[in-house]
């Protein structure tokens, strides 16, 4: 049997390392994409009805809460092009995070209130930020949180309380979580807790992004407050490089 020289050994050394270097897990955590779509109404667009109109006196803190007619926020579909507005696609549990997107840039985010409705109506949070709950209404409120897994919250806000109180859930949540207002029971909105970036909520067009997902099939879930799941197995498959444009994500009437 020939006998390797040194020089021959170095460099099948170097064959072998560079082979456990670029094996397979190594490689697949170095693509990332990015999805992008709307989700659209398959139907008329439902007219939203009157939550509270302008000047009920048995509206409470009417001056207020009655200062102009609010609209029901339980299905927003936009009449001119059919989006669905906070509809929340997520992730269940990210195999994979892209290195920048491991943490949140933003450790906090600022949910408001203003003429006895919440801002925003829906919202995403992660695990290691802080929501601030403020007001910008002269009258008292109360924030009552109701999660599965985290603990719940229920505390006064003063009028005009632009400081605001933290929130903090530490544990992600299977499902987004009411948010009410026991005072002004008609207040409710959505926090959804998540420990990943990759989780969304449709804008007012019903245009949804997520990027710098781990290539390959990835699944979500996608849920709405009045149809609750309205896919539960979502798959898009990711191309490295690539935005994967779905186009229009349509919904019949009878899921919601």
């Amino acid at each position: 049997m020939r006998k390797l020289n040194p020089n021959q050994i170095f460099l099948a050394a170097l064959l072998i390392s560079g082979f456990f270097f670029l094996s397979p897990a190594a490689v697949s955590a170095a693509g990332w994409g990015s999805v992008t779509g709307r989700f659209v109404y398959d139907g008329e667009a439902p007219k939203r009805t009157v939550q509270r109109e302008k000047g009920d006196p048995a509206v409470k803190d009417p001056a207020v809460c009655a200062a102009s007619d609010h609209l029901n926020n339980d299905l927003v579909v936009n009449p001119d092009n059919k989006g669905i507005a906070n509809v929340f696609m997520y992730m269940r549990r990210a195999k994979e995070i892209h290195p920048d997107l491991k943490e949140s840039k933003e450790k906090t985010v600022v949910f408001d209130q203003k003429g006895c409705t919440f801002e925003p109506h829906a919202l995403i949070v992660r695990t290691d930020q802080k929501v601030i709950v403020k007001s910008n209404d002269p009258v008292a409120h109360n924030t009552h949180t109701f999660p599965i897994k985290n603990q719940a919250v229920n505390f006064i806000l003063a009028p005009n309380d632009r400081e605001g109180k933290e929130v903090e859930n530490v544990i992600p949540e299977i499902l987004p979580m009411q948010v009410k207002c026991d005072i002004h029971p008609w207040m409710t909105a959505y926090w959804f807790v998540v420990d990943h970036p990759y989780a969304v909520v449709s804008d007012e067009d019903g245009k949804f992004t997520i990027e710098n997902l781990p290539e390959g099939k990835n699944e979500f879930r996608i849920w709405q407050e009045k149809a609750g799941y309205l896919d539960r197995k979502f798959t898009v498959n990711i191309k490295a490089g690539e935005t994967v444009d779905l186009g229009e994500v349509k919904f019949k009437p009878a899921q919601f």
